[in-house]
């Protein structure tokens, strides 16, 4: 009888350690270039499967106008708070791929907020239009080496302008997400 108990409890035992689910990192920090900006960011642990990204960037912009017959780059604030879930990582597990660094594919809610604030511009008395978007987004993230890695998201949602004497956006919009980022853990 003890041979049996001692059997079963092994079994259990064994199960349990190979049922463990992976989880994301506690926390992790790094940096990111794009076509249009860079960014810094921080991811932090909510759950197993979730995690808070926060960012804070700088994002590029051409502007060519007809009446001010100007036309130039600027670069402006980006304050970007994005809960994700990834959802494949037991799966990445299971096929013996990487999870370090928040590797995987992701769902998100990314909600981004442009404050009227322009740090360079080459066009004269440019204002930049503050706004802030909700946009639903499937993306990935994989891992090269150690430290850097590749991302690539895309989503379609809502914008919203907050100047009111903007005369050439309504007060509402169709937003887009769309980024291909190279970046740096630490």
């Amino acid at each position: 009888m003890k041979k049996y108990l001692l059997a079963i409890c092994l079994i259990v035992f064994l199960s349990k350690t190979k049922a463990q689910e992976a989880s994301v990192e506690t926390s992790v920090y790094g940096l990111q270039i794009g076509i249009l900006g860079f960014w810094a960011h921080n991811e932090a642990r909510l759950s197993n499967a979730i995690a808070l990204r926060s960012e804070l960037g700088v994002e590029l912009g051409y502007n060519d106008s007809v009446l001010a017959s100007q036309s130039g780059f600027y670069g402006g604030i980006s304050i970007i708070v994005e809960p994700r879930w990834y959802y494949n990582l037991n799966r990445r597990i299971s096929k013996n791929k990487r999870i370090d660094g928040n590797t995987g594919n992701f769902i998100s809610l990314r909600v981004n907020y442009h404050p009227d604030v322009l740090l360079f511009s080459e066009i004269d008395n440019l204002d930049l239009i503050s706004d802030i978007s909700i946009i639903p987004s499937y993306g990935l993230r994989r891992s090269l080496g150690q430290h850097f890695n590749y991302e690539f998201a895309f989503g379609i949602g809502y914008i919203e302008y907050l100047e009111e004497y903007n005369s050439i956006f309504e007060e509402s919009d169709v937003g887009v997400n769309l980024h291909l980022r190279i970046g740096y853990r630490f």
